[in-house]
């Protein structure tokens, strides 16, 4: 039986390691602060990443894998420290956030890395997951780095790619309205693929985790059609929509999955090297249909962290 040790454990992504791992009968032990429980068959540690204590008692066992998958280098560098010469393996969960170059069509694990964080510096995420990079590095053969994309599934606390099922089940057959589409690209990674993918790899370096690409447009008529939408799609220009202050990407009053257009590397990464070592994905459909049962038990007029409300919707429809 193997000894699992994951650094969180309790959260969207974690917890579905936690569970993966159960599942495969491992031993598995999460180390939290203890606000959330661990999934059923998982040991909680209760701990403070930030306390200096934080493991003494996890570090007088020998683990046979540790996961992190933290955006503090710091609290990554410190368990290096601490774990990492009584552990066999170490996989840390990074980001595609780590990339500087987001033009670059089908760029590769090679491709340049924005400069690590360094102590002090103001907070910026692909700076934080790229130092925390390196302090994993420093473990070798040992280590295996994963660059996610675009994380989605039911449970989605982002609320990113769940806002479009959401936003046709809502409108039923009134409008929708949809950033630009000519020429953009989408790429996700379905959740519990992605802890597959984790728990199974037996590989080490560094390799994206990230589903096939699709045009944004494909994508969202996939959506649209499993949502049983059956009014009108408008398509708002990009100076339009900025004018207007809706944002990309993510957070209130945006458009999940539009990019600024000059962005045009970053949802088109190649992911070879995931297929090459044992990556698999389950049909874009599959996917789908896990997030709209999802959003309708959540409420799809419920607070969001990401996307337009109706009342915002509608006046911005209005004004075309």
């Amino acid at each position: 039986m193997s000894d699992v040790l994951i650094l969180g454990g309790t959260g969207w992504l974690s917890g579905r390691i936690a569970r993966r791992w159960v599942d495969a009968g491992a031993a598995v032990t999460c180390l939290a602060r203890g606000t959330r429980p661990a999934p059923e068959g998982a040991e909680l540690v209760p701990g403070d990443r930030e306390a200096a204590e934080a493991y003494d008692a996890l570090a007088q066992r020998d683990w046979d894998h540790v996961v992190d998958i933290s955006s503090q280098a710091s609290h990554v560098a410190r368990a290096v420290d601490a774990l990492g010469a009584r552990t066999a393996r170490w996989t840390y969960v990074s980001s595609m956030s780590v990339y500087a170059d987001d033009e670059t069509v089908g760029a590769d694990e090679s491709a340049p890395r924005h400069p690590p964080a360094r102590p002090g510096d103001a907070y910026e995420y692909g700076a934080q997951k790229a130092a925390a990079e390196d302090a994993v590095s420093a473990l070798g053969a040992r280590a295996f780095i994963v660059r996610p994309g675009l994380i989605v599934g039911d449970g989605d606390p982002s609320d990113r790619f769940g806002y479009w099922a959401a936003a046709f089940t809502r409108a039923g057959a009134e409008p929708v309205l949809l950033p630009p589409l000519e020429g953009r690209a989408a790429q996700v990674i379905d959740v519990d693929d992605l802890a597959e993918f984790i728990v199974t790899a037996t590989r080490s370096g560094v390799v994206n985790a990230i589903g096939d690409r699709h045009s944004l447009s494909d994508m969202l008529e996939a959506v649209r059609s499993a949502a049983g939408h059956t009014g009108d799609t408008v398509v708002a220009d990009e100076d339009w929509l900025v004018a207007r202050e809706v944002g990309h990407w993510a957070g209130p009053r945006s458009l999940p999955l539009w990019l600024p257009p000059e962005m045009t590397g970053f949802m088109t990464r190649s992911n070879a090297a995931f297929r090459a070592s044992g990556g698999s994905l389950r049909a874009l459909a599959d996917t789908i249909g896990r997030v709209l049962v999802d959003e309708r038990a959540r409420g799809v007029d419920r607070p969001r962290r990401a996307g337009l409300t109706r009342a915002e919707e509608r006046a911005l429809l209005a004004d075309r």
